[in-house]
């Protein structure tokens, strides 16, 4: 068994399409082998800014040999359909077939022996095809526009089993032939050496000033940072993103340490740290106390003779100029209140159909006030918030920074002396933007975001913009998850129902969809997103369905609540036998309906009750309903489930004591009623034919 080492060398890889690369170059590589029948042990990809590697290990020498069976034509068949299958498969007499019968006569068969390839001629191959067949989300033509790469190729270095494969890739008037050699740091080692396999690549590599492993780079990186901040008494700003991304631009990091000048710190610390994260890939430094430090860290992407000292001031100065234009624009966004630019908010488009932001913005004033009562706030604070919100898109630190929309527009409302309430609900209204986001809290800020969400939901779902597959361009998923977390995070017991039919009615008839049909796609998808959110926390999709099936449920907290009571109930050995009964006699009903062409549904005349064991099932159903319904109507749902559990032992007696088809047809029609009523009493807290297992 033999290795594969396989190098493109080239121009510079953007960041952010490295890790896509690698896994691309792994895929590709290893589906075709699959495909030639090769079998191998592992498989491991590397990227740097300058490469992709891949190696392969436990090859075979030789594709397996394999048999392939050709069917002729039938026997007794003209001597010209013969001669050309003789001719086809060199045969000297139709003699050398198999005859061999089928259901549709006897046919000739041919079973021929092809011999596997060597495998490194079948590498060679797929090298080709997977340059060809590379999908970079962004490339660029070269060599006279005959081939597409993100950028140019420089070298192929293949060898297998310790021997350079022979072949070359050749596009339009260049040629780039198979070879054994690569090359180190474009300036700290620039000169070509040869390599043997993984082991020599890597060790020679390593000597020539390139780190080939990323998850390496990432951590040396990380260490270093660390070290420099501790020795300062301070801590590196968490950044997963941006470490990832800086592990991407160097080949050999060296983290270095620069100085914030002291007048920018007035700035607000966001703008200092976007700015230096956005346009230099430098990472913030926080104090003892979690505030931005004066400090940035950086990697250089070469050794410095002078302790880095020439390379720190050269970023400074650079991170100086740019926080220079982020200064300038606080400066003047700051001459102008924040209410005086919501007139602006009249050109900007939030959707063609839906109007411009500010349409959106006084549909949200009404939406907020409404929902103030549930939340908990002051409803001309929730009201002022909502009109303020989107007034920082015309700023220009926003129109420079757009990720930076409601932090500042909370920095120039306080600035102006709104209420610090109000402001935060500014800052929080996008808020949350996923599962791992802060959700907020604060009752105003809770009115505001939910608001914002519901109008957007409503608007897109009212005009049949929905979402397709993994397409959402407009985000309403993400939107929808931030609206059951608002919900559920924060206790709120708003109808969700009339949340967005108050939100419909603020359109004033410009949505094209009716309302109970907008409404009702809706909750169906707040269905299928709190299915999501609910998974990760391990419960179970088909609880949830069996909850919203009933149709009258839009509080999401007594929503859950209910769901949770369900799992614990199904979780014993009472609530799972009970579910195993209620099937059989749905089932039972459900044939018999089909056979009598009608319907049960839970009629009983308790008369014609004739056995103890239904007399008493129907007592317990009876029992169990009452106590459910009592328990529903003061929200104890763990009481309600285990009225439900309950109804157990006697359902069980009557399928060991009671024949339902009876030969009284009277008898019969009564005991189907009876049986149809399980599901009407169980269907009072979930519809148990949604639960799954």
């Amino acid at each position: 068994m033999s290795e594969f080492l396989l190098e493109l060398h080239s121009e510079e890889i953007p960041a952010r399409m490295q890790g896509k690369a690698a896994d691309d170059l792994k895929k590709l590589v290893t589906d075709r082998l699959k495909e030639a029948g090769l079998v191998f042990t592992d498989a491991r990809a590397f990227v740097t800014p300058r490469r992709l590697a891949l190696v392969v290990d436990g090859l075979p020498a030789r594709q397996p040999d394999v048999s392939e069976e050709k069917k002729g034509p039938k026997v007794g068949a003209p001597e010209k359909a013969l001669e050309g299958f003789m001719r086809a498969n060199n045969l000297t007499s139709i003699d050398q077939a198999e005859v061999r019968e089928t259901p549709k006569g006897d046919f000739y068969f041919l079973m021929n022996q092809i011999k596997g390839r060597a495998t490194a001629e079948v590498l060679s191959d797929i090298i080709i095809e997977t340059l060809k067949a590379f999908p970079w989300p962004k490339s660029m033509k070269w060599s006279r526009n005959s081939f597409r790469w993100v950028r140019p190729l420089h070298s192929i270095l293949a060898i297998f089993d310790g021997q350079t494969l022979n072949g070359s890739f050749d596009f339009g008037t260049q040629q780039l032939t198979f070879g054994n050699k690569t090359r180190g740091h474009r300036f700290l080692a620039p000169d070509w050496f040869e390599v043997k396999n993984l082991d020599d690549y890597l060790h020679k590599l390593r000597l020539a000033k390139v780190l080939v492993d990323a998850e390496e780079r990432r951590k040396l990186i990380a260490e270093q940072a660390d070290k420099l901040c501790a020795a300062e008494g301070l801590v590196l700003k968490e950044d997963p993103g941006l470490l990832t991304e800086v592990a991407g631009l160097v080949e050999w990091p060296v983290v270095l340490m620069g100085k914030i000048l002291d007048r920018f710190m007035s700035v607000p610390h966001e703008v200092l740290s976007t700015s230096m994260k956005e346009h230099q890939k430098y990472f913030s430094v926080l104090d003892k106390d979690g505030k931005l430090a004066n400090r940035f860290v950086f990697a250089a992407n070469t050794e410095a003779v002078d302790a880095g000292l020439t390379i720190i001031a050269g970023n400074e100065r650079v991170l100086a100029s740019r926080l220079s234009d982020a200064e300038f624009f606080w400066e003047q966004d700051k001459k102008h209140r924040l209410d005086s630019r919501i007139t602006a908010l009249k050109s900007i488009v939030f959707q063609a159909k839906l109007g411009t932001v500010a349409d959106k913005m006084n549909r949200v004033q009404d939406l907020a006030g409404s929902l103030a009562e549930q939340t908990g706030c002051n409803p001309v604070y929730a009201r002022r918030a909502a009109e303020l919100a989107k007034a920082d898109l015309s700023t220009g630190m926003v129109s420079e920074f757009p990720e930076l929309q409601g932090i500042m527009g909370r920095y120039y409302a306080l600035h102006d002396g709104e209420s610090p309430l109000v402001a935060e609900a500014i800052a929080d209204h996008y808020s949350p933007l996923g599962p791992s986001d802060r959700c907020p809290s604060a009752p105003i800020s809770v009115a505001v975001a939910l608001a914002d969400k519901l109008d957007t939901l409503v608007g897109f779902f009212g005009i049949n913009e929905l979402p397709t597959g993994s397409k959402d361009p407009f985000a309403l998923r993400r939107a929808a998850l931030g609206v059951i977390r608002l919900i559920t995070e924060n206790n709120l017991r708003i109808s969700l129902t009339q949340a967005l039919k108050d939100s419909f009615g603020a359109y004033s008839g410009q949505l094209t969809e009716a309302e109970a049909a907008t409404v009702n796609a809706l909750m169906a998808f707040f269905a299928d997103r709190l299915k999501v959110a609910l998974k990760d926390q391990g419960v179970r999709h088909d609880l949830v369905t069996a909850v919203f099936e009933l149709g009258d449920e839009d509080d999401l907290v007594r929503l859950l609540a209910r769901v949770s009571a369900l799992a614990e109930l199904l979780e014993t050995d009472d609530g799972e036998n009970l579910l195993a009964a209620y099937r059989r006699a749905m089932n039972i009903v459900r044939i018999e309906e089909k056979k009598d062409k009608t319907a049960y549904d839970g009629s009983v005349d308790a008369a014609l009750l004739q056995q103890p064991e239904e007399k008493a099932l129907h007592e317990a159903l009876e029992k169990a309903s009452g106590e459910a319904v009592k328990a529903l109507a003061s929200e104890d749902f763990k009481v309600a489930m285990s009225a439900l559990a309950g109804l157990r032992p006697p359902m069980d007696a009557f399928f060991d004591k009671v024949t339902v088809n009876d030969d009284d047809p009277s008898l019969r029609k009564n005991r189907l009623g009876l049986l149809s009523r399980v599901g009407v009493i169980l269907g009072q807290v979930a519809d148990f034919s949604r639960i799954e297992g």
